[in-house]
């Protein structure tokens, strides 16, 4: 069957957005939507309830979009909920550029995603646009591996009420209600609101998670003005399982924790585990997006947002000196006491804001697109620790440091269409600025740093419009700057350069939809995983002289009849570093040629779907990912197999008078494959983030209008 299923994969590149998007978005576009299309980029514009809503179950984004162009989706706790991410191109998360409406989601000092801080995100979304490479210029940090907007739903023209709920494995649950006022006062205003609770107590031992999540959103729209106000966010208690496991214990115990454990006096066995070994945090965002025709050729888009973070990690930290934690010794009974058990929580307390301002101005043969950006974030981080044995020690704060990070960016596009050709130009100038302080020093965290840089990004392609489809080829050259993790690890660690060379084609032939994409993705100075962990779980990269990038990737939808369609996407790719230099106790060895990390050579999935009838559907997702290496350094005994899998969904919809019923059943892994798709090397052994067998998710979801 597995050999069946693949040869098809091979054999029937079918792929599923690209050039149906327009049957899945309203007439009533958003200008950057409508410019994008037209771009000579790599790009899939998802329809979250279209493409995503039979899945749509309770785990995260990133898990619902495994199955998209050169992705791969990875999850702590294996299940798919609580701290999730996903890769692209071979490209991790901090190289992604995520933006909710056009505003940076990436946090600004570790540029990492968290999308466990707003749960649910899916059921907020409308579309959701994924641009492979450097893209186009946006907002936020450049794109090393491609960008992700997620554009949230306006509320409804006619009430509402709805409410989600679903059950599955390892007693994960989701509850949600929304409700949507329809137009009202002359019918120019209309609000909508949800809140979602979800619980898993997840795939890995005690690695659960509670999630809860809120959007409220209200829309004013009068003649050429479009004013929305969202607020969004949530908060999460998750147990960490960001530690992973060595290789024979996977082999024996997978679903092994060994955070929060406690030791005999010997250090030798475990005697228990400490019960709230958990990350805590809430994040609540705030968006203002006016949107104004000014007249004939010209609109204006400008947003102000303000995201407020807070929270911590607490950990249970065994025989610790006193002295590490700012502390004095204790003399009790003229004995010196040097040592004990402290629980330790680090905090992290943040506020982001600022305002991203677009015009865009439409001409017979010319469209452009004019764009200003100016964010400031404010991180406060420290750590309290308290003594287990000794409560007059609660709460002592052992460290402090500030971040600031301002950045001024500005961005000018251009289309002219001459006959069948469009040509396109593009140019980026970023200004970012970073400040640390430490008000006060312990646990070696924090630094005092002054860093500065001025970026120049352009870009430029060529379209050629033929019979329902087009030809395309782009460049475009980017910088990124390092994050707070690769600047404490190594002040002198070097921006990123990258220079993206991109060639597709997207035509129609009939029933089938087919786009295929050539990339040379050339690396100066890349930022690559070494396969090493910090002490959050939080991957350590390295700057690794020049490397490269090179692939096709391929897709296309064909609708059988009626009642059948088949969809498929594949990646071949090579991802190599020219001449990596391996750090070691003795200094740097040349390795030659090597892969890049967490980079396999092919990604493969096919999908297919039958529906009998207009209101059941039945759906069979196919993935294959070729093997990986966990570090650089292209040793075999550091390489995570290949591994193939197979999901089944269903969606039964009941309308009845006013009110509609949704049930839905996702099968993961119908197969019980045992594979890992993530892990890190910690004393040149692998440790691996072990992922779940089979397990399920059914939901019922009722709609009353």
């Amino acid at each position: 069957m597995k050999g069946f299923i693949f040869f098809g994969l091979i054999a029937s590149p079918f792929y599923v957005a690209q050039n149906t998007v327009q049957d899945s978005l309203k007439t009533k576009e958003i200008e950057s939507i409508n410019f994008l299309k037209r771009l000579p980029v790599t790009k899939e514009i998802i329809n979250v309830e279209k493409d995503l809503g039979h899945k749509n179950l309770g785990q995260d984004l990133p898990i619902l979009l495994k199955n998209q162009m050169s992705v791969i989706s990875t999850s702590d706790a294996g299940n798919g909920v609580g701290y999730t991410g996903f890769r692209i191109r071979g490209v991790g998360g901090t190289a992604i550029n995520v933006m909710l409406n056009g505003v940076p989601y990436n946090d600004s000092e570790s540029q990492g995603t968290f999308f466990v801080n707003v749960g649910d995100l899916t059921s907020s979304a409308s579309q959701i646009v994924i641009q492979r490479g450097i893209g186009t210029s946006s907002n936020g940090v450049s794109a090393f591996g491609a960008s992700v907007n997620v554009l949230t739903k306006s509320p409804e023209e006619q009430f509402y009420v709805n409410s989600d709920n679903s059950y599955g494995s390892f007693n994960t649950y989701k509850y949600s209600a929304e409700v949507g006022s329809g137009k009202f006062w002359k019918d120019r205003l209309s609000l909508m609101g949800r809140y979602t609770k979800i619980h898993s107590d997840g795939y890995i031992d005690r690695a659960f998670s509670d999630l809860n999540s809120y959007n409220f959103s209200a829309l004013f729209e009068e003649n050429k003005t479009k004013i929305r106000l969202m607020a969004f966010g949530g908060k999460e208690k998750t147990y960490q399982a960001w530690n992973a496991i060595d290789r024979k214990t996977w082999e024996e115990n997978p679903k092994f924790n060994n955070s929060g454990a406690i030791y005999d006096a010997n250090w030798e066995n475990i005697i228990g585990f400490y019960d709230n070994e958990t990350d805590n945090y809430r994040q609540n965002h705030y968006q203002l997006l006016w949107k104004q025709n000014l007249n004939n050729h010209w609109n204006l888009e400008t947003t102000f947002h303000y995201t407020k973070g807070k929270g911590y990690y607490e950990n249970y930290k065994q025989d610790a000196k006193f002295t590490k934690y700012n502390l004095p010794n204790l003399i009790i009974d003229n004995q010196t006491i040097k040592r004990t058990d402290f629980i330790r929580k680090k905090w992290l307390d943040n506020d982001f804001y600022g305002a991203v301002s677009t015009i865009y101005g439409n001409f017979e043969n010319l469209d452009l697109n004019f764009g200003v950006v100016g964010n400031k974030y404010f991180g406060r981080h420290f750590g309290n620790v308290s003594a287990v044995n000794f409560p007059e020690i609660f709460e002592h704060e052992y460290y402090r440091n500030n971040g600031t990070k301002t950045e001024f960016s500005a961005f000018a596009k251009a289309i002219i269409k001459v006959n069948q050709f469009e040509f396109y130009g593009d140019a980026q100038v970023r200004n970012i600025n970073y400040d640390t302080e430490i008000i006060h020093q312990g646990d070696d965290e924090g630094m005092e740093l002054n860093k500065n840089w001025i970026f120049f990004n352009p870009k430029m392609g060529i379209s050629y419009r033929i019979n329902s489809g087009k030809l395309f080829l782009s460049y475009a050259h980017a910088h990124r700057e390092p994050n707070r993790d690769d600047i404490f690890a190594n002040p002198e660690i070097q921006p990123e350069k990258l220079h993206d060379f991109e060639a597709g084609l997207e035509k129609t032939f009939g029933a089938i939809s087919f786009t295929t994409n050539l990339y040379y993705m050339n690396y100066v100075n890349q930022l690559i995983l070494n396969g090493q962990i910090n002490d959050i779980g939080e991957f350590i990269r390295v700057n690794s002289g020049k490397s490269y990038r090179m692939g096709i990737e391929v897709g296309a939808l064909a609708k059988i009849s009626d009642q059948w369609n088949v969809s498929g996407n594949f990646t071949l790719s090579k991802n190599e570093n020219n001449d990596f230099k391996n750090e070691t106790e003795s200094g740097f060895e040349s390795l030659g040629s090597t892969p890049i990390s967490f980079s396999p050579n092919i990604i493969g999935n096919i999908l297919l779907n039958y529906s009998p009838t207009t209101n059941f559907s039945l759906g069979l997702q196919n993935q294959y990912v070729g093997s990986q290496y966990l570090d650089n350094t292209n040793n075999e005994d550091l390489k995570l197999n290949d591994y193939f899998l197979t999901d089944i969904n269903a969606r039964y919809t009941l309308n009845l008078k006013r009110t509609e019923v949704d049930f839905k059943l996702l099968i993961n892994n119908m197969l019980n494959k045992k594979y890992v798709n993530n892990g890190f090397v910690y004393d040149q052994n692998p440790f691996y983030f072990s992922q779940a067998g089979t397990n399920f998710m059914f939901g019922m979801s009722l709609k009353f209008k």
